[in-house]
This record gives C-alpha cells, structure tokens and sequence, in this order.
C-alpha cells in the first residue's frame, strides 16, 4: 500500500476518529438521554492515545490515516466504556474523570451502565459500517478487538478481585493484571494498525511488541502519578489505589524502581521499531512523550 504524502498532526487525527464517532451516534436510533450519556463518556477531552497509537502504526508501514479511522474510532470507543464501567460504585467508586464529573455522577448509575454497553456494540458497529476493503483482514480486526476486550476485562477482575495462580509473585501477579487491563487495548491498537495497512507478519510482530511495552509503560507512569501528582493536576482522584491495597508499580518497585522499569519499557518499545526507520518516528516521539508525561 502506498502511504499518504503527508500525515495529518496528532489535533488533525482526533479530528478525524471525533468526527467518525459523531457520525457513528449518528447512524444508530438511540434514546436522546443514551446518546446523550455517551458523547459525554466519548467528548471529554480524553489523550485518544489509543487511536493515535493505531493511525501512526499504520503509517509506520506504509498505510495513510484514512485507512485506519474506524479501527480508531472502534478502539476509543471500546476503552470510554472500560472508564466509565471502572468507575462505577461496584468497581473503583470514582467521583473525577478528566477533571469531570463521571458518568453514573452526571447521569445516573443506571444510564452509565447501559452507554458504556452501547458503546461496546457501537465499537463493532463502527468495524462493520466502514469495512476493510480486505474481508480477511476486516475479520482479523474483529478477531484482535474482540479478544483485547475480553484481556481487559479480566485484567479489571484481576484488579479488583484476584484469582490470580496460587504460585504467582507479587510481581508476576502485577504484570499479570496490567498485561491485560492496560497493555491488551494498546497492543491491539498497534496490531490493528498493521493490519488496516496490511502489513507483513515481521511489521505486525514488531508493533504488537512495541505497543505491548507501551502498554506497560502507560500504566507504570500511570502508578507514578497516583503517588506524585495532585487530583488537580492528573484530573481524578489519586491515592486511591495504595489505599484500597491494590497492587502497584511503586508499591513493589519504589519510586526510583519505577522510573527505572518505565526507562527499561521504553527502550524495549523502541527497540521493537527500530527497524521500521523514519516512517516510525512518529511512534518513538509518541512513545518519549508518554513516558515523561505528568497527568
């Protein structure tokens, strides 16, 4: 596939998949109070980390931004629904999101339960109103979303409720838990990029690594911030998890132990495209950004 002559800044991309998504509630009969409750879970000015993510692996061998917009849009609405189920009373009990009030807060518990449903059908809704002009691909894309989801739900159960193997450390059980609840919807966003450009098995192999140690990394930093920034600044409430036992990066590794561990993910995250060369960069300046990132 022949890439697009010039790509469009990360404003111009969120553009783009916002204008998908609004097009999406669009398309679909729904409810005004639902559709409502879901363009405020979807427009509250979130990173879109994800979309971007699966854009520039698109573009990092040889697609445009045009042929990855809908697996974007798919992946932001599949990871909205996980915030807004994670902050429900009978998960994290969250008051702030992105420096607002959450969803079942806004509305009610019962209407964010049901939009955070809807945009899970909405997210293969998305896939199959714009399909890959490869139907083999376009069924890859389904197959990767669809078990990235189930990887981050049961991250959020090992989270939240354990049943981890008995024989597991600390450790294994924190990487365990993270590998899904974090880094599952982001490795999909590199695979599924691949794949709108329907890239070799060695390019698919090489952004998969890559945005699985991204993954990782984004909620190490993540751990970080929890422990060294205020409310204000992070835009949700933190201190939470340390208070609620849960197991974290700086609970096991020390602060300067994560910064390590961020510093070691990071590198592994670039080693992992370096063969993919300049058209790449845009994944490298993506991946030193959220690795310094302070909210």
């Amino acid at each position: 596939m022949t890439a697009s002559t010039s790509s469009p800044t990360d404003a111009e991309l969120i553009a783009s998949v916002d204008e998908r998504l609004h097009a999406v509630l669009r398309a679909v009969d729904l409810p005004d109070g639902l559709r409502d409750a879901i363009a405020y879970a979807l427009f509250g000015g979130g990173k879109r980390v994800r979309p971007i993510l699966c854009v520039r692996a698109c573009e990092a061998v040889g697609g445009s931004a045009t042929d990855a917009v809908s697996a974007a849009g798919a992946l932001e609405l599949i990871h909205c629904f996980s915030l807004v189920h994670d902050d429900l009373p009978a998960m994290d009990d969250d008051d702030l999101r992105r420096g607002r009030p959450t969803l079942h807060r806004h509305t009610n518990e019962a209407m964010a339960i049901l939009a955070g449903d809807a945009m899970t059908s909405l997210a293969f809704y998305l896939l199959a109103q714009w399909p890959h002009p490869d139907p083999a691909a376009g069924v890859e894309l389904v197959r990767t979303l669809s078990s990235s989801t189930t990887a981050m739900i049961a991250g959020q159960v090992y989270d939240t409720m354990g049943g981890f193997p008995e024989d597991e450390t600390d450790m294994q059980r924190l990487r365990r838990t993270h590998g899904n609840k974090t880094a599952a919807l982001l490795q999909a966003a590199g695979s599924m990029g691949g794949l709108c450009a329907r890239a070799v098995p060695d390019q698919l192999m090489r952004l998969t690594t890559y945005a699985y140690a991204l993954g990782l990394m984004f909620q190490a930093v993540d751990d970080l911030l929890d422990v060294t920034q205020t409310t204000e600044t992070v835009g949700k409430q933190t201190g939470k998890d340390a208070a609620a036992g849960k197991l974290t990066y700086p609970g096991l590794l020390g602060v300067d132990g994560t910064r390590t561990e961020i510093d070691k993910l990071l590198d592994q995250a670039l080693t992992a495209i370096e063969p993919l060369g300049p058209p790449a960069e845009p994944l490298r300046q993506m991946a030193r950004t959220l690795a310094t990132r302070d909210k």
